[in-house]
C-alpha cells in the first residue's frame, strides 16, 4: 500500500491510522511530484489538501484490490487549531475510506495515541460527565462503546491516587538492561547476562553513581517522592549481593519510607530465589512482578523462556511466605502457539493463586524483536482470537472482584488492542498510573532509562540515556553532563 501526501505534511498521524488498516502489511509514504512518486499504484491512499478563499477542501481517495473510495471535507481556514483540525478531519476521512475497503473497524475509532485515558481524563476536567465524555470519544473520535466505557472506568478508578500527585511530586525509575535469556518477543534493550557478565560489575557502580546524583537533584530541589519503580530487563536477573548493592545506593540517596509503592520487577521465576526475595524484602520494596506471560509449558518453550509454568507457581508461592502481600502478574495475549483455550486456562491458574494485580498484554510485534520476520503472518492468523483473549480476560477479571486502573497501548499490536492493568481494590500501583497519565516527573537511572521532566502547565521534556550497557559505562560522564538540565527546567519553569 502506498500513502500519498499532496499538499500537506500530516504524515504521522495518517500513516499511524493506515497501519491499523494494513497490519503486517507495508505501508510507504511518498510526496506528490517528489522523485519517489511514480504517479502509478496498484493500491494507493492519496490525501489531498486545497487551500481556497470558502476554505480548506480535504480529500481522501483509496484503491484496494480493485475496489475505491472516496470521502471528502471542509475546514474553515480562520479556525483557531488550523492543524490540529485538518490532522483530525483527514484521520476520519481515512477511518469511512478504507474500513469501507477492508471491512476493518479499529476498536479505537481515529485514536493513534499511547494514552486514550489522558485524553478521556481530559474530556472530564474541561467540564464533561463520564457519559458526555463517552459520547464524544464515540462520535468524535469514533471509538467503541466498549472501549470507551472501558477508559471511563479507567479514568475513575485512577482519581484517588491521581489526587496524591503534587506540583512538586516525582517518581524514580531505575533500568536493569540484563535478563538470563531474550524472549522472542522482546524488542527492550535487555542482554543475556550470561554473555555480558564482565559488564555488570562496572554497569552496577556506575548505577549507584548515578542513583546518588538523582537523589541530590531531587533533595536540591525539594521534591516530594511519589513511587520507585526498578524494571528492565529483569532486576532479579544479578546476584543476591548486586541486588542489594542496588537496593542500597536507594535507601542512601532517596526518602524510601516516604514513597506509596516501591516495586521490583522479579519477572522471571527462574531468578527468584529466597536470598533475592529477603534482599528485596528487607530493602522496603512493597510490590513485585511474577510474570508468567502464559502457563503453558510449549508456549514458554516457542518464545524463548527458560522456565516452566511449575516455577512460576513456586516462586508466587515462595514470595508469599516470605511476606509479599503485593504481587503482580504479566500475560501476554497472542504469543505463538497459543490458543484460546490455552489463553484461558492459564488466566484460571493465575486467578487461582490469587495476586493482587494481573496485567494483560497484547502481543506487540516489533522488527527490532526475534520474531520480527513473522511480523506480517501473526498478526493476520491471530486478530479475531487474541480480540476474544482480551474480551475474556477483562470479563473473568472484572467478575472476580480485579478492576481495571491502567491502559496504554503500543504500535505494531495485534488488532490495534490495548495493555491493560487490573487490581484488587487498594493495590493499583500508583507508579504505573503516574507515568501513563504523565502527571509528574519521572527521575529514570540505568542504560535506556529516560527521564520525563514535567512542568504544571502541561510541558514535559525528555533527557535519555545510552541505550546500551557498554554505551552507558564507556560514555557516563557525557550522559551525565546532559542530566543538569534537571535542575535547569525546574528553574526555567519556576519551580524550584
Amino acid at each position: 500500500m502506498t500513502l500519498i501526501f499532496d499538499g500537506h505534511s500530516y504524515r504521522y498521524e495518517l500513516e499511524s491510522l493506515c497501519r491499523f488498516f494494513f497490519t503486517g502489511e507495508t505501508v510507504t509514504s511518498v510526496f506528490r511530484g517528489t522523485p519517489e512518486d511514480s504517479g502509478d499504484y496498484e493500491a494507493y491512499i492519496l490525501t489531498s489538501l486545497r487551500r481556497g478563499e470558502g476554505g480548506t477542501t480535504l480529500t481522501v481517495r483509496a484503491r484496494y484490490r480493485g475496489r475505491e473510495e472516496q470521502a471528502q471535507d471542509k475546514v474553515p481556514n480562520g479556525v483557531r487549531d488550523y492543524d490540529h483540525d485538518c490532522e483530525y478531519a483527514f484521520g476520519v476521512l481515512l477511518y469511512r475510506a478504507l474500513s469501507a475497503l477492508t471491512g476493518v473497524f479499529p476498536q479505537w475509532g481515529v485514536l493513534t495515541g499511547i494514552r486514550p485515558v489522558k485524553l478521556f481524563r481530559r474530556l472530564l476536567d474541561e467540564g464533561k460527565s463520564p457519559e458526555e465524555a463517552r459520547k464524544y470519544f464515540e462520535e468524535q473520535y469514533l471509538v467503541t462503546p466498549e472501549k470507551s466505557a472501558l477508559a471511563a472506568c479507567i479514568a475513575e478508578n485512577q482519581r484517588r491516587i491521581l489526587s496524591l500527585s503534587g506540583e512538586k511530586s516525582y517518581s524514580l525509575y531505575l533500568s536493569m538492561p540484563f535478563c538470563p535469556s531474550r524472549c522472542r518477543y522482546c524488542s527492550f534493550v535487555s542482554h543475556n547476562i550470561e554473555k555480558t557478565k564482565r559488564l555488570v560489575p562496572d554497569y552496577l557502580r556506575l548505577m549507584c553513581e548515578e542513583i546518588r546524583a538523582a537523589g541530590r537533584q531531587a533533595r536540591e530541589l525539594g521534591l516530594r517522592l511519589a513511587s520507585i519503580y526498578f524494571g528492565g530487563g529483569t532486576p532479579t536477573a544479578v546476584t543476591a549481593p548486586q541486588l542489594r548493592q542496588i537496593l542500597d545506593a536507594v535507601a542512601e540517596s532517596f526518602p524510601v519510607s516516604d514513597a506509596l509503592e516501591y516495586t521490583v520487577e522479579a519477572g522471571r521465576p527462574d531468578t527468584i530465589d529466597r536470598d533475592k526475595l529477603r534482599v528485596m524484602k528487607e530493602a522496603g520494596v512493597t510490590r513485585i512482578s511474577i510474570n508468567p506471560q502464559t502457563l503453558q509449558d510449549e508456549v514458554l518453550r516457542a518464545i524463548g523462556r527458560n522456565h516452566t509454568a511449575a516455577q512460576t507457581v513456586e516462586a508466587f508461592h515462595l514470595a508469599r511466605e516470605m511476606g509479599f502481600d503485593d504481587i503482580n502478574m504479566d500475560l501476554i495475549a497472542g504469543l505463538p502457539g497459543d490458543t484460546l483455550a490455552g489463553f484461558r486456562d492459564t488466566l484460571s491458574k493465575v486467578m487461582a493463586l490469587g495476586p493482587e494485580n494481573v496485567t494483560v498484554h497484547t502481543l506487540t510485534v516489533k522488527r527490532s524483536s526475534d520474531m520480527g520476520g513473522e511480523y506480517a503472518s501473526l498478526y493476520k492468523a491471530t486478530e479475531e482470537e487474541v480480540s476474544a483473549m482480551v474480551d475474556h480476560a477483562r470479563q473473568r477479571l472484572m467478575d472476580g472482584g480485579w478492576q481495571p486502573y491502567y491502559l496504554y497501548r503500543q504500535k505494531n499490536t495485534i488488532a490495534n488492542l490495548e495493555n491493560v492493568g487490573y487490581a484488587k481494590s487498594g493495590h493499583e500501583s500508583d507508579y504505573n498510573i503516574f507515568i501513563m497519565e504523565e502527571v509528574h516527573t519521572i527521575l529514570a537511572v540505568g542504560a535506556g532509562a529516560v527521564t520525563k521532566l514535567v512542568a504544571p502547565t502541561g510541558k514535559i521534556e525528555r533527557i535519555y540515556n545510552y541505550k546500551y550497557p557498554y554505551e552507558y559505562i564507556d560514555r557516563f560522564d557525557q550522559m551525565m553532563e546532559r542530566k543538569n538540565r534537571v535542575v535547569s527546567f525546574y528553574e526555567h519553569n519556576g519551580l524550584k
